[in-house]
């Protein structure tokens, strides 16, 4: 009986003693080396994993900037305060980081934007493609006002509005996940400090864009005519700011008779 008890401890004790240099030795054959200055970028990163970097995630970008391959300033969550430390991180200059936010092309509100039927259908931008004329709006390229945008955003930026989407710039973290969901590509990212921007997209002539909208671009020239930076051009019958050139002097929007010209708006202003 004893010998029995001696040889089933013994057994039991080889076969751990076995497991445990087993898995010593498969640790070290495939320990996976984490690179130090990866580990304290991704200390910097926010950690929404917005993708708005362009990477699935802030583990992603972590390793793509020690790894050299991304910018030490491509997080667009954690701005210029998370470039600047991660900068430091791999012996480089952060340079000059450029506020942005989300701006939506489009001023088209209930009581301005004309409307062939009623809907009362499914309430998602992207669902419209499979609506007769593509939704209910008179103006083929405006805001449809079903929110998908809203549904998207990480850090509850956006919101429908009579009709609307509207950015709250002081959330609103340039993720572009906004961006990239809205059909009809209304909304772009564009310098926090730039005031004045035009809040239509139609390419129609501007007969056509008065009977569809109250707040659209007609494609008049008066602001392109009178902006004294040349920051402002009239292509396609719609007028476009360049923000690198604007001054924000105010000159277009006073001009503008269709007042569609004005800068990023916050739901609380």
């Amino acid at each position: 009986m004893v010998m029995e008890m001696i040889l089933a401890a013994a057994i039991v004790g080889g076969t751990g003693l076995l497991l445990g240099l087993f898995l010593g030795v498969a640790d070290k054959k495939f320990k996976v080396e984490i690179d130090e200055k990866e580990q304290l970028v991704r200390e910097q990163l926010p950690g929404n994993n917005c993708g708005g970097c362009g990477y699935a995630g802030c583990d992603a970008m972590a390793k793509a900037i020690a790894k050299g391959e991304a910018p030490v300033d491509g997080c667009p969550v954690g701005g210029a305060p998370a470039a600047e430390k991660i900068a430091a991180i791999m012996g480089q200059e952060a340079g000059e980081s450029i506020h942005m936010v989300a701006f939506v092309k489009c001023a088209g509100t209930c009581e301005k934007a004309k409307e062939k039927y009623n809907y009362y259908g499914v309430t998602d931008c992207e669902m419209m493609e499979f609506v007769p004329a593509g939704g209910p709006k008179t103006c083929q390229y405006g805001c449809l006002g079903h929110g998908t945008c809203e549904k998207v955003c990480p850090f509850d930026a956006i919101h429908v509005v009579d009709g609307v989407a509207v950015v709250d710039k002081e959330k609103c973290k340039a993720c572009g996940k906004c961006v990239a969901r809205c059909p009809r590509r209304l909304i772009e990212l564009v310098p926090y400090d730039n005031r004045y921007l035009v809040r239509c997209a139609s390419k129609d002539k501007g007969k056509q864009v008065m009977q569809a909208c109250e707040a659209g671009c007609i494609g008049c020239k008066k602001c392109q005519k009178e902006c004294p930076s040349g920051a402002i051009t009239v292509e396609g019958n719609i007028a476009h700011v360049d923000t690198e050139k604007c001054t924000n002097c105010g000159t277009c929007a006073s001009v503008c008779p269709r007042g569609v010209i004005t800068g990023p708006v916050s739901k609380e202003a």
